[in-house]
């Protein structure tokens, strides 16, 4: 639980249904301008928030999500790989922080720094040296955002164009992002 009524729910197989809907609802507003004709359907319906999906990744023990609530609102939500993979490897020293994703018209609220917050309070529980997170590249405020708090730019990636043929090619560049503890 957080100050200012925000609070973290750790969720279970059984909240994946509303996990699903809650993602599909946040991603909409924030990145149509990514896809091509189709693309955000393809997105949140086969690839990133199909239920089985998100039951599978609940599953994972290496996967934590968490529902981040204001009030009684449902306003966000994180997904944390605990050991991060770079390469195939696992890196037992490095949390990776995959999924932060906010209410659009929650943005100004400060719950995007309580929910990283809870990411660092995360990270520290599991004695982890560092958080490593990937962003858009075209993602400007959010990079402003993770540089404010100690995350420095540490490689780029690109979305394989095989898998995201329904994203425009100019936004499927990515920045690593590292912040030591």
């Amino acid at each position: 639980m957080q100050s200012e009524s925000i609070m973290f729910k750790q969720i279970e197989p059984s909240d994946a249904l509303f996990l699903s809907d809650l993602a599909k609802k946040i991603y909409i507003p924030h990145y149509p301008y990514l896809w091509i004709e189709g693309g955000v359907e393809w997105y949140i319906n086969e690839y990133a928030y199909p239920v089985k999906k998100i039951e599978q990744e609940i599953l994972d023990p290496n996967n934590i999500h968490f529902i981040v609530y204001q009030e009684s609102d449902a306003v966000g939500y994180l997904k944390i790989n605990i050991n991060a993979k770079s390469n195939g490897e696992i890196q037992e020293e490095v949390m990776e922080l995959e999924r932060i994703y906010i209410d659009i018209k929650m943005i100004q609220n400060n719950i995007g720094t309580a929910m990283m917050k809870h990411v660092f309070d995360v990270a520290k529980q599991y004695n982890k040296k560092s958080i490593q997170l990937k962003a858009m590249d075209s993602a400007d405020k959010a990079l402003s955002f993770y540089k404010k708090l100690g995350f420095e730019i540490i490689g780029e990636y690109r979305l394989p164009g095989e898998i995201f043929t329904l994203m425009k090619p100019e936004y499927r560049g990515m920045y690593i992002l590292k912040c030591t503890l």
